[in-house]
């Protein structure tokens, strides 16, 4: 049905370049409003990849973009922060009914030592007791399940790089509400989790994970909040720039596995997760953003 966003945002122009309907009037209809915490460098990119999977939702989306108060941006020109983000800190969660928080390249940074940590421990508090549902990507999933939960990253000296097939290890949770049996999605991190903490934790569950990249949704079992620690929003060249940047850095990256054909980095890489990621986003704001999710509609079997 498309989305609503701040007029001139350049996610827009870019994504009708490719064909994707985005802005639509919604007639009658109350959108569903989500409140995208944006904490990755280049914001702008990030917006796109969302904006491109939220507006392939047949339920009407407003989306709100959001910064740290306590963090000045060094890759994302300032007036586009100015025209397009709020803080968080001047708004109510109460005010929306989802909301995203990206990743951040922190990785190798205790959580303690970011410099936004104590004002993001309180926007995940606060989302907790206000939002219907928030998807935590990536870093972000890692921050959110340390902060409610105590569960610590794990520091991988290889980079997972790639693009790896996955399976539903509870194929009866909404979310992966008509998935394939096998699915694909991009990873691009440096860090996990050892799985026999999350399945030892009696609000958790492992809903999806891969033999080669170990788990990727994790779900509390009240069917609140969800962490993901893929990029299943990653546009075609994501991966290809990244590793094109990683290796002009002479950082000897790997090629990133089962992305390019014949795993050759001069051909265009192959795509096989848009789908599936639509799917993910679709379920995400029928079954836990809307309200009407919220009170049962069941999964077509």
């Amino acid at each position: 049905m498309g989305v609503k966003v701040q007029k001139g945002l350049p996610a827009i122009s870019a994504l009708e370049d490719e064909g994707v309907v985005t802005c639509i009037e919604h007639g009658n209809s109350t959108p569903l409003r989500i409140a995208v915490l944006n904490l990755m460098p280049i914001k702008i990119t990030t917006e796109t990849d969302l904006i491109r999977l939220l507006s392939s939702s047949p339920l009407p989306v407003e989306i709100s973009l959001f910064e740290p108060a306590s963090h000045t941006s060094k890759t994302t020109p300032a007036e586009h922060l100015l025209r397009f983000y709020k803080k968080f800190e001047a708004f109510g969660a109460d005010t929306f009914d989802g909301m995203i928080i990206t990743g951040a390249p922190l990785e190798r940074v205790d959580f303690e030592d970011v410099d936004y940590w104590e004002e993001l421990k309180g926007v995940m508090d606060c989302a907790r007791k206000y939002v219907r549902s928030t998807l935590y990507i990536c870093w972000a999933a890692f921050a959110g399940l340390y902060n409610r939960y105590g569960i610590s990253k794990q520091l991988y000296e290889q980079k997972i790089s790639g693009v790896f097939a996955h399976h539903c290890d509870k194929p009866k949770s909404k979310i992966v509400n008509g998935f394939d049996d096998e699915f694909y999605v991009p990873h691009s991190r440096f860090i996990g989790f050892d799985r026999s903490e999350i399945e030892t934790n009696k609000y958790l569950e492992v809903i999806s994970s891969s033999d080669e990249s170990g788990v990727y949704i994790i779900g509390e079992r009240e069917g609140h909040d969800f962490y993901i620690t893929g990029h299943s929003e990653y546009s075609p060249l994501t991966l290809d720039g990244e590793y094109k940047r990683d290796l002009a850095k002479g950082m000897n990256p790997q090629i990133p596995k089962n992305y390019y054909p014949e795993n050759n980095p001069e051909l265009p890489p192959i795509v096989r997760w848009r789908a599936h990621s639509r799917l993910l986003f679709n379920n995400w704001l029928n079954f836990y953003v809307s309200e009407k999710g919220v009170c049962g509609i069941e999964p077509v079997s």
